[in-house]
């Protein structure tokens, strides 16, 4: 009862308070700025007021992101020094990325075992989790070149130090290429990038967080753990699958922290760049929105129609999983439900138990969408121009990379914080970024969700052991039920 009352009161508080700013802003009525200022901290006493009666995660990161607009907006000047708090948070992320990349490649491709016995199974399945995540990747490349969402940042008032300092080729590369050709220079740039992708060190790529080569690295001994014989490789084996279920448990804890990276990172954010920032956000969230919406209507339903699956019963058997990963942000979360779903489907369990596991690691087409868009954005909105070349670069790494995100809320940002460093893009604006994540994770993670599932279905076509029926006998027991 008190939840909803304290709903009533925000959602009555909010209102008048949005009508007041539309007056403001319009200059409808002349209304003092004093008084607007005692207007925001009266909504943010009922917000924080609602979060603790809520005691919910995501709705603290939201408050704490209305909180630090509201800092930023009146005392910009104690907003610029919390930014630490939000360098904190994201070095709390960073220290996830080489545990959870190897424990999750490893595991994914060893804990299968016998590779000869799921060799056409999974190289039908990793043909398919490539084409779609590639499809995903462009359609992200191609909606934020268009929108343009992070152009008009004013980056002269940027921190310097945030910018790229140096060109990306080392001093190494460049002498080398003093004595080559200019027209082999691309192909020079192409090899030390796949030079560049192996590790000479792990220790030393995870210290330096070298996704690319954590993730060569993480495959190359996947396989070889495969191959080694039951008795030698499950401690290993074992090893991994506790580590990756360890670091998403850390992953949990460190966000608990979240609120208040966010709510730092806006505040700082606001207080140093202005208001005028929040339209950018706002504008990235619309394109990724309508990028998944591109990638729906434009890849996956097409996938559906050509291979004949009916797709009103496929939306009603994915309808729960979807919507516990909307609400969790969790893809594991939705994964029983999504396996039970898809068996009653009519797909075999031995592909439902192959595919969507390790789809999780693999085929999470709404990341990596949102990877490609958000990675161009921070470059938009930091002023650094990207050519076509270069963001092809970055697609292709996250191509890559993408495959080995772990399926727990916001793991997504792990990698965008990584490439952001692999190609000397400021992690300050994936800072800003922190403050709508949380709304942009629901969309995404219900798109992987959706991507696995008709996964299960492809590879059980193409494997010739689709029920055809299954879907209308379920349908059908429902309604005699």
């Amino acid at each position: 009862m008190l939840k909803k009352q304290v709903a009533v009161i925000t959602l009555f508080t909010v209102s008048i308070a949005l009508i007041l700013t539309l007056i403001y802003e319009f200059n409808w009525f002349a209304i003092h700025p004093d008084f607007m200022m005692w207007v925001r901290w009266i909504v943010a006493s009922v917000l924080t007021l609602n979060a603790i009666v809520r005691k919910n995660l995501t709705t603290w990161i939201l408050t704490c992101l209305v909180l630090g607009v509201f800092i930023g907006l009146d005392f910009p000047n104690f907003a610029r020094a919390l930014q630490p708090l939000s360098q904190a948070f994201i070095k709390l992320v960073k220290t996830i990325v080489g545990p959870i990349l190897f424990a999750t490649l490893v595991f994914g491709i060893a804990g299968h075992s016998d590779l000869k016995s799921v060799g056409r199974m999974a190289w039908k399945s990793m043909l398919y989790f490539v084409s779609a995540t590639t499809c995903a990747i462009f359609i992200g490349l191609i909606v934020i070149n268009i929108t343009k969402a992070g152009v008009g940042v004013d980056v002269e008032n940027m921190p310097h130090e945030e910018l790229p300092k140096t060109a990306t080729t080392s001093v190494a590369d460049s002498t080398a290429m003093s004595h080559i050709s200019s027209d082999a220079h691309g192909v020079y740039k192409f090899n030390a990038f796949i030079r560049d992708t192996f590790p000479e060190n792990i220790v030393k790529a995870v210290y330096e967080n070298q996704v690319l080569q954590i993730v060569v690295f993480g495959v190359i001994f996947g396989i070889g753990l495969a191959l080694v014989e039951e008795k030698k490789r499950k401690p290993l084996v074992n090893f991994t699958e506790s580590l990756s279920e360890a670091m998403f448990k850390f992953t949990n804890i460190v966000m608990l922290f979240a609120p208040i990276g966010v709510g730092a990172a806006m505040a700082y954010t606001v207080g140093h760049l202005g208001v005028d920032i929040l339209k950018n956000l706002f504008m990235l969230l619309g394109s990724l929105y309508l990028a998944l919406l591109l990638f729906l209507g434009g890849v996956l339903l097409p996938i559906a129609l050509f291979l004949k699956i009916p797709v009103k019963r496929f939306m009603n058997a994915v309808k729960e999983p979807v919507s516990i990963a909307f609400a969790t942000t969790s893809s594991d979360a939705a994964l029983p439900k999504a396996m039970n779903a898809m068996e009653k489907f009519g797909v075999p369990r031995k592909i439902v138990s192959f595919v969507i596991p390790t789809g999780y690691s693999f085929n999470l087409d709404g990341t990596s969408l949102y990877l490609s868009l958000a990675s161009i954005f921070v470059a938009q909105a930091a002023g650094i121009p990207l050519t076509i070349g270069q963001q092809l670069l970055i697609a292709f790494t996250l191509m890559i990379t993408s495959k080995g995100v772990a399926a727990v809320p916001r793991a997504s940002l792990i990698v965008l914080i990584a490439t952001a460093d692999q190609f000397g893009l400021p992690t300050f604006v994936i800072a800003a970024i922190l403050g709508i994540d949380e709304l942009m994770d629901m969309a995404r993670t219900s798109v992987n969700v959706i991507g696995n599932c008709l996964a299960t279905v492809v590879v059980a076509k193409w494997e010739g052991e689709f029920d055809e029926e299954a879907p209308f006998r379920e349908d059908t027991a429902d309604e005699i039920i």
